[in-house]
């Protein structure tokens, strides 16, 4: 059981999505967690509002059900198969994001500066939070799909707009982490 509770490395894991994603386009399923907000607006009544959510979502109960098993995979994994809450990385990075004010790096899973009851409370996170979600809800939805979604399936799909997508999630993140990330921490 060892084996369970350490990061699988990417000659286990890799083949293992491969093979998922292949079956996914045997049945004629493709896969995206993001096009799941679109599913869950419609069944909140949004197709009343407007058109865009006018669509079949039944026949994206499957889809569904896979969240649900992402969100209980995810909280069994949490909280019952991570010996270490700590993220290895190069005490080089540790050494630069304590600079930066993240005191927690190195120690956490994620930084406590952002990830906790705390940082919400003022005004600036606040700002940060509302923006940033609004912009990557817009994004994914006006880019057909988030990150994963495009490199993993839109990739493996052999579709051109999930190439151009992820070659501007790269320039995007590299500009986010050089240029606007230090301005605003």
């Amino acid at each position: 059981m060892e084996w369970i509770f350490e990061p699988w490395p990417w000659y286990v894991s890799g083949p293992l999505i491969a093979v998922t994603l292949f079956l996914l386009i045997f049945m004629g399923k493709q896969f995206g967690m993001s096009s799941n907000l679109r599913t869950m607006c419609t069944l909140c009544g949004a197709d009343a509002k407007a058109d865009f959510f006018k669509f079949n979502w039944k026949a994206q109960r499957w889809n569904l059900t896979v969240v649900l098993g992402a969100v209980i995979g995810g909280f069994i994994a949490a909280n019952f198969l991570s010996n270490d809450l700590a993220v290895a990385i190069n005490p080089k990075t540790i050494n630069i994001l304590n600079e930066l004010g993240f005191s927690s790096a190195g120690t956490n899973y994620l930084p406590t500066e952002l990830y906790s009851w705390e940082a919400v409370g003022g005004i600036k996170a606040l700002i940060i939070l509302l923006v940033g979600g609004v912009l990557i809800g817009f994004g994914a939805r006006y880019a057909g799909g988030c990150t994963s979604g495009h490199a993993i399936s839109g990739l493996s799909n052999l579709q051109k707009p999930s190439l151009i997508a992820v070659i501007g999630f790269f320039i995007g993140g590299l500009v986010m982490v050089h240029l606007l990330f230090p301005l605003i921490f």
